[in-house]
Protein backbone atom coordinates (compact mmCIF):
# COMPACT_ATOMS: atom_id res chain seq x y z
CA UNK A 1 0.00 0.00 0.00
CA UNK A 2 1.33 3.40 -0.49
CA UNK A 3 1.83 5.96 1.62
CA UNK A 4 -0.94 8.48 2.09
CA UNK A 5 1.73 11.08 3.00
CA UNK A 6 3.77 10.80 -0.08
CA UNK A 7 2.29 14.29 -1.41
CA UNK A 8 0.31 12.42 -4.09
CA UNK A 9 -3.39 12.09 -4.16
CA UNK A 10 -5.12 8.97 -4.92
CA UNK A 11 -8.45 9.22 -6.31
CA UNK A 12 -11.59 8.26 -4.90
CA UNK A 13 -11.89 5.18 -6.98
CA UNK A 14 -8.23 4.04 -6.06
CA UNK A 15 -9.35 4.63 -2.12
CA UNK A 16 -12.31 2.57 -2.31
CA UNK A 17 -10.77 -0.32 -4.36
CA UNK A 18 -8.02 -0.52 -1.72
CA UNK A 19 -10.80 -0.16 1.14
CA UNK A 20 -12.40 -3.18 -0.56
CA UNK A 21 -9.59 -5.56 -0.97
CA UNK A 22 -8.37 -4.53 2.93
CA UNK A 23 -12.12 -5.31 3.89
CA UNK A 24 -11.92 -8.59 2.09
CA UNK A 25 -8.69 -9.48 3.23
CA UNK A 26 -9.69 -8.97 6.98
CA UNK A 27 -12.75 -10.99 6.21
CA UNK A 28 -11.32 -13.65 5.29
CA UNK A 29 -8.72 -13.44 7.80
CA UNK A 30 -11.58 -13.53 10.35
CA UNK A 31 -12.99 -16.62 9.04
CA UNK A 32 -9.59 -18.70 9.17
CA UNK A 33 -9.18 -17.15 12.84
CA UNK A 34 -13.07 -18.70 13.84
CA UNK A 35 -12.57 -22.17 12.03
CA UNK A 36 -9.19 -22.36 13.35
CA UNK A 37 -10.80 -21.66 17.11
CA UNK A 38 -14.11 -24.07 16.05
CA UNK A 39 -11.34 -26.66 14.79
CA UNK A 40 -9.47 -26.58 18.05
CA UNK A 41 -12.57 -26.68 20.30
CA UNK A 42 -14.43 -29.58 18.67
CA UNK A 43 -10.70 -31.60 19.24
CA UNK A 44 -11.16 -30.55 22.75
CA UNK A 45 -14.47 -31.19 22.85
CA UNK A 46 -13.72 -35.25 20.93
CA UNK A 47 -11.03 -36.11 23.50
CA UNK A 48 -14.03 -35.04 26.25
CA UNK A 49 -16.34 -36.80 25.32
CA UNK A 50 -13.89 -39.96 24.51
CA UNK A 51 -12.81 -39.93 27.99
CA UNK A 52 -15.74 -38.95 29.70
CA UNK A 53 -17.47 -42.25 27.93
CA UNK A 54 -14.73 -44.52 28.74
CA UNK A 55 -15.29 -43.22 32.15
CA UNK A 56 -19.15 -44.49 31.98
CA UNK A 57 -18.19 -47.53 30.84
CA UNK A 58 -15.71 -48.40 33.79
CA UNK A 59 -18.23 -47.26 36.33
CA UNK A 60 -20.85 -48.89 34.28
CA UNK A 61 -18.80 -52.56 34.77
CA UNK A 62 -18.45 -51.68 38.47
CA UNK A 63 -21.70 -51.69 39.69
CA UNK A 64 -21.63 -55.66 39.81
CA UNK A 65 -19.23 -55.36 42.31
CA UNK A 66 -21.17 -52.55 43.95
CA UNK A 67 -24.02 -54.75 44.33
CA UNK A 68 -22.04 -57.53 45.48
CA UNK A 69 -20.40 -55.21 48.37
CA UNK A 70 -24.06 -54.28 49.02
CA UNK A 71 -25.45 -57.37 49.78
CA UNK A 72 -22.67 -58.80 52.16
CA UNK A 73 -22.76 -55.81 53.82
CA UNK A 74 -26.67 -55.81 54.89
CA UNK A 75 -25.91 -59.88 55.95
CA UNK A 76 -22.85 -58.72 57.87
CA UNK A 77 -25.01 -55.91 59.22
CA UNK A 78 -27.91 -58.11 60.23
CA UNK A 79 -25.49 -60.50 62.50
CA UNK A 80 -24.27 -63.08 59.45
CA UNK A 81 -20.16 -62.12 59.99
CA UNK A 82 -19.80 -63.70 63.65
CA UNK A 83 -21.81 -66.81 62.98
CA UNK A 84 -25.28 -66.12 64.24
CA UNK A 85 -26.67 -66.75 61.02
CA UNK A 86 -28.04 -62.90 59.62
CA UNK A 87 -30.31 -62.78 56.49
CA UNK A 88 -30.15 -65.67 53.85
CA UNK A 89 -27.75 -63.88 50.95
CA UNK A 90 -30.51 -64.35 48.52
CA UNK A 91 -32.44 -61.91 50.59
CA UNK A 92 -29.38 -59.72 50.94
CA UNK A 93 -28.65 -59.62 47.52
CA UNK A 94 -32.83 -59.09 46.16
CA UNK A 95 -32.49 -56.07 49.08
CA UNK A 96 -29.35 -54.65 46.75
CA UNK A 97 -31.21 -54.75 43.37
CA UNK A 98 -34.40 -53.19 44.83
CA UNK A 99 -31.86 -50.71 46.54
CA UNK A 100 -30.63 -50.33 42.93
CA UNK A 101 -34.06 -49.86 41.24
CA UNK A 102 -35.38 -47.37 43.25
CA UNK A 103 -31.64 -45.30 42.57
CA UNK A 104 -32.24 -45.34 39.28
CA UNK A 105 -35.53 -44.59 39.55
CA UNK A 106 -35.14 -41.63 41.31
CA UNK A 107 -32.63 -40.78 38.65
CA UNK A 108 -35.02 -41.03 35.95
CA UNK A 109 -37.65 -39.33 37.30
CA UNK A 110 -35.47 -36.55 38.29
CA UNK A 111 -34.30 -36.47 34.72
CA UNK A 112 -37.91 -36.89 32.96
CA UNK A 113 -38.16 -33.72 35.48
CA UNK A 114 -35.60 -31.69 34.03
CA UNK A 115 -36.13 -32.71 30.20
CA UNK A 116 -39.78 -31.46 30.76
CA UNK A 117 -37.97 -27.92 31.77
CA UNK A 118 -36.64 -27.64 28.04
CA UNK A 119 -38.51 -25.30 26.01
CA UNK A 120 -37.83 -23.92 22.22
CA UNK A 121 -36.04 -21.16 21.78
CA UNK A 122 -39.06 -18.64 21.36
CA UNK A 123 -36.79 -15.45 20.46
CA UNK A 124 -34.75 -17.12 18.29
CA UNK A 125 -37.93 -18.61 16.29
CA UNK A 126 -39.82 -14.96 16.43
CA UNK A 127 -36.72 -13.10 15.04
CA UNK A 128 -36.65 -16.32 12.21
CA UNK A 129 -40.27 -15.45 11.34
CA UNK A 130 -39.96 -11.52 11.40
CA UNK A 131 -37.18 -11.88 9.05
CA UNK A 132 -38.95 -14.16 6.96
CA UNK A 133 -41.46 -11.69 6.99
CA UNK A 134 -39.49 -8.47 6.36
CA UNK A 135 -37.64 -10.22 3.70
CA UNK A 136 -40.93 -11.65 1.47
CA UNK A 137 -41.34 -7.99 1.09
CA UNK A 138 -38.21 -6.51 0.14
CA UNK A 139 -38.15 -5.44 -3.61
CA UNK A 140 -35.15 -4.85 -5.65
CA UNK A 141 -34.23 -1.03 -6.34
CA UNK A 142 -34.61 -0.03 -9.53
CA UNK A 143 -31.93 0.38 -12.14
CA UNK A 144 -31.69 3.57 -13.35
CA UNK A 145 -31.86 3.37 -17.54
CA UNK A 146 -28.89 2.96 -19.29
CA UNK A 147 -27.00 5.88 -21.14
CA UNK A 148 -28.37 4.62 -24.72
CA UNK A 149 -31.89 4.98 -24.42
CA UNK A 150 -31.46 4.35 -27.64
CA UNK A 151 -30.67 0.36 -27.31
CA UNK A 152 -33.40 -2.19 -28.69
CA UNK A 153 -34.96 -3.79 -25.12
CA UNK A 154 -35.22 -8.10 -25.78
CA UNK A 155 -38.56 -9.39 -25.95
CA UNK A 156 -38.87 -12.02 -22.76
CA UNK A 157 -38.90 -15.15 -25.23
CA UNK A 158 -35.80 -13.71 -27.23
CA UNK A 159 -32.29 -14.79 -26.03
CA UNK A 160 -28.34 -13.40 -26.13
CA UNK A 161 -26.04 -15.91 -27.71
CA UNK A 162 -22.51 -15.40 -25.80
CA UNK A 163 -19.59 -15.43 -28.16
CA UNK A 164 -16.97 -17.93 -27.23
CA UNK A 165 -14.05 -15.77 -27.54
Amino acid sequence: MSDPFDGTERSLGQLVASATAEMSALVHDEIALAKAEIRQDVKRGGIGAILGIGALVVLLFSLPMLSFALAYAINTWTGGHNGNGGWNLLWCFLLSFAANVLFAGLLGAVAVAKFKKVKPPKKSIASAKETAAIMQNVKPHPRPEPAGADLVALDKGESVARSSA
